[in-house]
Formats: C-alpha cells, sequence, structure tokens
C-alpha cells in the first residue's frame, strides 16, 4: 500500500530548510549551523546544568496547538532572516528552533484529553537565535509586526537531550524525566520548560536530536 502523501505543511517547512535553512543534527560537520554559546557545568545522570552566555533571538508569539503553533512561528520567522526585513538582507540559520509555552489562554469549552496535556489554548513563544556579530542596533528591523528583536539573558539551564520523533507523548515523557531528576538533585525550576529542536523535518526520526531546557534558580 503506498504512504500517504505528507502534509501540506510538512511540505513547506521542508521547502525552506531545503533553499538553504536547514538544521543540522548535533555533532554535524557538513552543514554546521552556530548554536548558543554555553558551558557545562555539571554532568548528572541523564542530564546536564548548563551555563549559557547571553544572545539575541528573534521571535514570535502563536496561538494554538504545539505542532500548528510551531510551525507557524517558524514560517513567520524564517520570512525574518529570508529578508523579509528594511533592508532585505538575509541572515544564518542557527540551531536550535526553540519553542515554549507562554500566557495561558482562558478555557470557554469542556476540557479535552489535548488541553489536559497543553495541546490546546496555549500561546507559545519560538525563536531563532541570532548569528553572533549582530547587536540589536544592527539587526536589521523586521517588516512583520509579528517579529520581534530582543536578548535572552545569561542562565543557568538543565538539559536533558534524546532523539526520537516529535511526539507530543515523547515529549511528555521526557519532560517527566527531566523534572523528577531535578527534584532528586534538589534544583527549583524557573519558568516554563522549552523544547528545542535540532534538524530539519525530512531528517528521519531516528536521527533527530531533540533537548528539553529548564532554567534553574539560585
Amino acid at each position: 500500500m503506498p504512504r500517504p502523501p505528507p502534509t501540506k505543511t510538512r511540505v513547506s517547512l521542508a521547502a525552506l530548510f531545503l533553499l538553504g535553512a536547514a538544521l543540522p543534527a548535533r555533532g554535524s560537520n557538513a552543514m554546521a549551523s552556530e548554536q548558543p554559546r554555553h558551558e557545562v557545568v555539571r554532568k548528572l545522570a541523564g542530564f546536564e546544568i548548563r551555563q549559557y552566555a547571553a544572545y539575541l533571538v528573534a521571535e514570535t508569539e502563536v496561538t494554538g496547538t504545539r505542532e500548528s503553533a510551531g510551525n507557524q512561528g517558524f514560517r513567520t520567522l524564517a520570512g525574518y532572516i529570508f529578508g523579509k526585513n528594511r533592508g532585505e538582507k538575509k541572515l544564518a540559520m542557527t540551531a536550535p528552533v526553540t519553542q515554549a509555552e507562554g500566557q495561558k489562554i482562558a478555557m470557554t469549552a469542556p476540557v479535552t484529553q489535548a488541553r489536559r496535556e497543553g495541546e490546546g489554548d496555549s500561546r507559545w513563544v519560538i525563536q531563532f537565535m541570532m548569528p553572533s556579530g549582530y547587536t540589536l542596533e544592527t539587526l536589521p528591523e523586521p517588516l512583520d509586526p509579528a517579529v520581534r528583536l530582543r536578548e535572552v539573558p545569561a542562565r543557568r539551564v538543565a538539559a536533558l537531550r534524546y532523539s526520537g520523533t516529535w511526539a507530543e507523548s515523547r515529549y511528555l515523557e521526557k519532560l517527566a524525566v527531566l523534572r523528577e531528576a531535578m527534584r532528586r538533585e534538589g534544583l527549583t525550576p524557573v519558568g516554563e520548560p522549552t523544547w528545542a529542536r535540532y534538524d530539519p523535518p525530512f531528517m528521519p526520526w531516528f536521527l533527530r536530536t531533540n533537548e528539553i531546557l529548564i532554567e534553574v534558580g539560585d
């Protein structure tokens, strides 16, 4: 039986990557992309503590499910780095693409299983790191008002890396593992977890590198 064709959303994202913005798997030398500078402070059972330096991002907020918001946010930010900015300047793609839950939206319908798991009625913040060498003053101004530029301050995070699919169930499974590991180590989480994806949609699922990052308090 022939496989069903990919969805329009996945085809459009793959096309963007194939135009030169593909995110390589961690450790790839063939298509290396710049990543946020950080130092591994401690290696613990199943995760590590990292100290990140400050860096600049282009970000956008999108309402919807985790998947739909990630796709929409990616397209918006890809438009900015591909030239939808004052001066039509193209910027290098970096890795990873990150996604974190933003402000909660009040529910007006019965709670479904998907909503209980964070799939609906949420606002998501999608970010691309900006290439080093730029400042907020020298980055090209976005033409899309949905794109904003800002600095992410230096911070310390707990990071859990995992391979495989982008399925919500797998993400939630790994998030629970990280939270329990942090609890055992007496680490206090700060803010919402960040989902970091290093690979394009056309990368085979078993080769993908994903991470969950949670800022830790002092």
